[in-house]
């Protein structure tokens, strides 16, 4: 059940905001990752672990940093970024031990990661130019074709 809501609200969130134009701003699916990231740190705070908290914040400023390279250079490196933390979804019990995190929480995130990355390529595939620097229009609006 998780990765059918997991699936179902990525798309849902990420077609809300190509409908909307949420993601005309460059900034909107950076963002989404460094939420995607900080949750690990929300569990850990939760279950009271602040081995955990600082582990996972660690990792979280690496999923931080990816985000701020991809707004400023490429969002291909977003999509990696979020690709990445689905991967990451699936070790992150194996890895780190914390408490907070709820036992079907693993499967939704990483499939929410792995289908918001999905969207996100292929809007980039369909707009032919992920290049773009920051402060230039993004995904939605060159989809639509404005510049």
């Amino acid at each position: 059940m998780e990765y059918l809501i997991g699936a179902g609200l990525a798309l849902s969130v990420a077609v809300g905001a190509t409908v909307s134009g949420f993601d005309r701003d460059r900034s909107f699916y950076p963002t989404i990752l460094v939420v995607i990231a900080s949750t690990y740190d929300l569990f850990a705070a939760i279950g009271g672990s602040p081995k955990a908290f600082a582990i996972d914040a660690l990792v979280q400023a690496g999923f931080i940093g990816l985000a701020a390279i991809g707004f400023r250079t490429n969002l291909w490196v977003v999509v990696a970024g979020l690709f990445a933390h689905g991967m990451l979804d699936l070790v992150h019990g194996h890895l780190i031990d914390n408490p907070g995190v709820p036992a079907w929480w693993p499967a939704f995130c990483m499939t929410y990661d792995v289908v918001a990355a999905g969207y996100l390529g292929w809007l980039l595939l369909r707009q032919g130019n992920a290049l773009l620097p920051a402060g230039r229009a993004s995904t939605a609006a060159q989809f639509a074709g404005n510049p």
